[in-house]
């Protein structure tokens, strides 16, 4: 089974006061290049994001954002005890100050002391993050599996698409090895004429030079090498295409040396029937190769 390299997964979650937003999405890349964005303050999260996520992808570009919004509530209000002290020393030396020099002063009531600013404040919201972190790490697992979903889906119509790719490889290979064939009377009359330009060309035959001269033609023009390279590498890539390990990279390969072997083929075609085969052979391996840069 094959896997897209393109996918995306969203997921919405609440708890309590607590709400977030799950972007997840993914291109092509050589490698597991993976980006992830979450807010400070969630202790493990990214690790284990990163764990779950390299255990389930082999390739691939993967951007995942986390968006967490808090719901604004009136906090109650408490005392700050460390402030409250200090302006309790500072109203007792204000006091031993005005006594030194005579100066009577009132005694401050409990509600002069709290109209002080910085007394009275908000309470923090109990925000406990390592049960959050666990929270959001479980819905994380959720996301994953609908990203891998979207993947194999893509990789499922990606798969119809290359065997549909190789089946036109076959077929126009089927037809190169009949043209090459049916180019058997013209490749002898052109060995022929050859041989009769070597024989006009020296006072003296030389059989073995004239052997030498006519087996060289023969193998630049024979392309029954390239026929059976390129019947191997469609059975190559239809196993490739059965196979449960990421094979993105093998069949990168693989559309390189189809690539290299219809170029031989082309440049070894010497009749108008085959080289037309050997473009169109070109022309599909071109657009396999397209489609496999998104093959995990």
């Amino acid at each position: 089974m094959i896997q897209s390299m393109t996918a995306f997964a969203s997921r919405t979650g609440a708890t309590g006061a607590v709400s977030w937003v799950w972007d997840m999405r993914g291109v092509n890349a050589r490698g597991l290049d993976l980006r992830l964005r979450v807010p400070e303050g969630l202790p493990g999260l990214e690790q284990a994001m990163r764990t779950a996520l390299t255990s389930a992808l082999a390739r691939g570009s993967v951007a995942v954002n986390l968006r967490i919004t808090r719901e604004e509530t009136a906090q109650p209000l408490a005392i700050d005890e460390g402030h409250l002290d200090a302006v309790l020393r500072a109203l007792d030396q204000i006091q031993e100050r005005a006594f030194a020099l005579g100066v009577t002063l009132a005694q401050p009531t409990a509600s002069d002391v709290l109209a002080q600013r910085g007394i009275m404040v908000a309470q923090k919201p109990d925000d406990d993050s390592a049960r959050l972190t666990k929270t959001l790490t479980a819905d994380f697992a959720h996301v994953l599996a609908d990203f891998v979903a979207m993947r194999e889906s893509e990789g499922d119509a990606l798969r119809a698409i290359l065997q549909g790719q190789l089946a036109q490889i076959a077929s126009l290979v089927a037809a190169a090895e009949e043209a090459a064939a049916a180019r058997a009377p013209q490749q002898k009359e052109a060995l022929t004429k050859a041989l009769r330009r070597v024989l006009d060309d020296v006072a003296e035959i030389d059989e073995a030079r004239i052997a030498q001269e006519l087996a060289l033609l023969a193998v630049k023009s024979d392309v029954t090498e390239e026929i059976d390279r390129l019947k191997a590498h469609v059975a190559a890539a239809r196993a490739l295409l059965e196979d449960d390990k990421p094979s993105g990279r093998k069949l990168d390969f693989l559309a390189q040396e189809f690539n290299r072997e219809a170029n031989t083929l082309c440049s070894k075609a010497q009749a108008a029937a085959l080289t037309a085969i050997g473009l169109d052979l070109k022309a599909v391996i071109d657009q396999m190769r397209e489609q496999i840069q998104n093959v995990e």
